[in-house]
């Protein structure tokens, strides 16, 4: 079973504003980037690409992985020693890009790759020379470079946009409500540290993962090249596929929420741990609390509270939020 997926909508550099970034909707957005000296750059030789990059690097040591030809280059599950397709190893960029340059002419080839790393880290100043300036935030900043990958369906929790800066990469989506189709892996113990789809997307083992069935309809799929760019709402799965000798990605991860808000994760994990077992009618009356403090949250719900005792039914700011954290960890650790 082959399947093609419907294409994610497209627009041009000249049709973008930041307004696409509230829709919840993907976009890819072509040429947004064509102007970056590093876009530029990825269409002389890969000999002279590399050392275009090597400009910024000062030598710091990276985290790389590496997968050989029998294994594949997808980054999932094995049955091997580690439950990983592939193995990890520090290095430095300059000598996992000559393995890169190594590889470029075997007809099949093993896998090399850096995965998100700060680009502040590893190539101060590349940053600067190829930015792009998002309202008011402060992004995470992460370059990706390797050669021919599959990073299978998974999710982030900020927003993000990813900008092609050489090879072609293609992206496959499915929104946050697929997650029940898509038969996700351990959230704790993961390739590469989100959790991850256990499907083949393009030639599902439809009797092994009979629900993926419903969520084929609601993917949605695009190729990007050089000086492309795509928007991927938080929660959003998403399947990442690099093709070429070289490929390099720069990606901007940020939240549009205040510095001191947690990581809703980890009240995700929290509540496996203090709700999901209950009885059903116990859990039936948590969705009533959960609607009426969290997903329903009204302020004026709770005006009969005076305004110095309100807590966490409040106005959370940097010094509650201290307070919270406080509080859970002191329960946590009766």
């Amino acid at each position: 079973m082959s399947i093609e997926y419907i294409p994610i909508k497209e627009i041009n550099k000249s049709d973008f504003n930041f307004d696409l970034f509230d829709n919840n909707q993907p976009v890819v957005i072509r040429g947004l980037v064509n102007d970056w000296p590093l876009v530029q750059a990825s269409s002389s030789s890969i000999e002279d690409f590399i050392s275009h990059i090597l400009c910024y690097y000062e030598g710091d040591r990276v985290l790389a992985f590496a997968s050989t030809s029998e294994s594949g280059n997808k980054f999932t599950y094995a049955n091997t020693e580690t439950k990983k397709s592939f193995s990890e190893m520090e290095t430095t960029l300059d000598l996992l890009l000559d393995t890169i340059l190594e590889l470029k002419d075997k007809e099949n080839p093993s896998t090399a790759y850096m995965g998100s790393t700060s680009i502040d880290y590893v190539l101060p100043g590349l940053s600067k020379d190829n930015d792009f300036k998002i309202n008011n935030e402060t992004p995470i900043k992460s370059i990706w470079i390797g050669n021919s990958s599959i990073v299978p369906p998974h999710f982030d929790v900020p927003d993000n946009i990813a900008f092609v800066c050489s090879g072609k990469r293609r992206f496959t989506l499915f929104p946050p409500d697929q997650v029940k189709n898509l038969y996700i892996g351990p959230l704790e113990f993961t390739p590469a540290g989100q959790p991850i789809s256990l499907v083949d997307i393009y030639n599902p083992d439809l009797t092994k993962f009979p629900k993926f069935e419903f969520a084929i309809n609601h993917g949605k799929s695009a190729e990007l090249m050089p000086g492309d760019a795509i928007f991927i709402p938080s929660l959003w799965w998403h399947q990442v596929e690099s093709y070429g000798p070289l490929n390099v990605l720069i990606n901007y991860w940020w939240r549009n929420v205040p510095s001191y808000m947690g990581n809703p994760m980890d009240a995700l994990m929290h509540s496996i741990l203090s709700v999901r077992d209950l009885p059903q009618h116990q859990k039936d009356n948590w969705i009533n609390m959960f609607k009426h403090y969290v997903f329903d949250y009204e302020n004026k719900n709770f005006d009969h509270i005076p305004d110095d005792i309100h807590g966490a039914v409040g106005d959370i700011d940097d010094n509650l939020a201290k307070k919270i954290r406080a509080l859970l960890l002191n329960n946590l650790n009766r």
